[in-house]
């Protein structure tokens, strides 16, 4: 089936992306795909050769390292900057914003975009990651296929709140600087060990972490809530995801600061979130009300 067009709710005409397969592999990449697989290909082979030059005070650095650039992707690329569950002050905001960078998943501008889209269209054609193309699709293969996020959601004409910030341009326009210095120092202070343990071993968990939210949390798991999607919240996940596994209390209440709602789903990021607010730094921290969750139960 080819590309049709449709009259959305306003009148106007909404591109429908074409149903075929999509050639994943044998197709023509962008500077931004050989780059993007560059740096997850070059993450994982540093992985690979980590038992090889081990050190133990290495992979404690990698494991740390995933847990605070980790932390700051939920923190604040998600719940802070997408979805503007709690206001920070500028001078907080931003640096949570910068180490979040070196969690290896691009610029604020580009990941809250994308984000935003699959909110916007979960588990239609143009959900960017959507579970209906499969698990690897969803879990890593959409992240090297510029084209089709482009052609399934058109420009990133949905973060203009970032894009009018002069530091989210200057994040977007010198991501690889970053990155290459930061990758440099390491190994510059640790040698060979701290890259393969730390930005190896750390940078995959922190990568599959953050994947598995968009295939597993789609696939399996309980849903609390009527979402309509496939949402699902992942309990075993918990842990290992900063409370970002509570996907479908997530899709139920996006704007909700706190993910595990239930006190015993356990939620790092919103932990986080109410320590700063309990110091008066984070502001209008956005909760579910009761009328939302009578809208959002399934019927008895």
């Amino acid at each position: 089936m080819g590309d049709t067009n449709k009259e959305d709710g306003s009148g106007s005409s909404q591109k429908m992306v074409r149903k075929e397969k999509r050639a994943y592999i044998f197709r023509k990449w962008t500077r931004v795909d050989l780059a993007r697989a560059s740096a997850v290909g070059a993450v994982h082979f540093l992985c690979i050769l980590a038992p090889f030059t081990y050190k133990w005070e290495a992979l404690l650095f990698g494991v740390i390292l995933a847990f605070v650039t980790n932390l700051s992707i939920t923190f604040s690329y998600h719940r802070n900057l997408t979805h503007r569950s709690f206001k920070l002050p500028k001078w907080l905001e931003y640096p949570f914003a910068y180490s979040a960078l070196f969690a290896l998943q691009g610029h604020p501008i580009d990941w809250v975009s994308t984000h935003r889209f699959h909110h916007q269209f979960t588990d239609s054609d143009r959900d960017p990651h959507s579970p209906m193309e499969g698990f690897w699709f969803s879990h890593v293969l959409w992240i090297f296929d510029t084209s089709y996020l482009r052609e399934k959601c058109g420009g990133r004409n949905n973060v203009m709140d970032l894009k009018q910030q002069w530091f989210y341009r200057f994040l977007r326009n010198t991501t690889g600087l970053h990155i290459l210095t930061f990758w440099s120092l390491v190994y510059f202070w640790g040698g060979l060990p701290y890259l393969t343990c730390g930005v190896g071993v750390g940078g995959a968990i922190g990568y599959h972490g953050t994947w598995l939210i968009n295939s597993a949390c789609h696939i399996w798991g309980s849903q609390a809530w009527n979402t309509k999607d496939t949402s699902r919240n992942v309990w075993w996940l918990g842990l290992f995801t900063m409370g970002e596994s509570w996907h479908n209390n997530h899709h139920a209440f996006e704007a909700s600061a706190r993910h595990g709602l239930e006190w015993y789903q356990v939620d790092i990021t919103w932990y986080l979130i109410r320590f700063f607010q309990a110091l008066g730094l984070a502001t209008d921290v956005k909760l579910p009300t009761e009328a939302q969750k009578r809208k959002m139960a399934f019927p008895r």
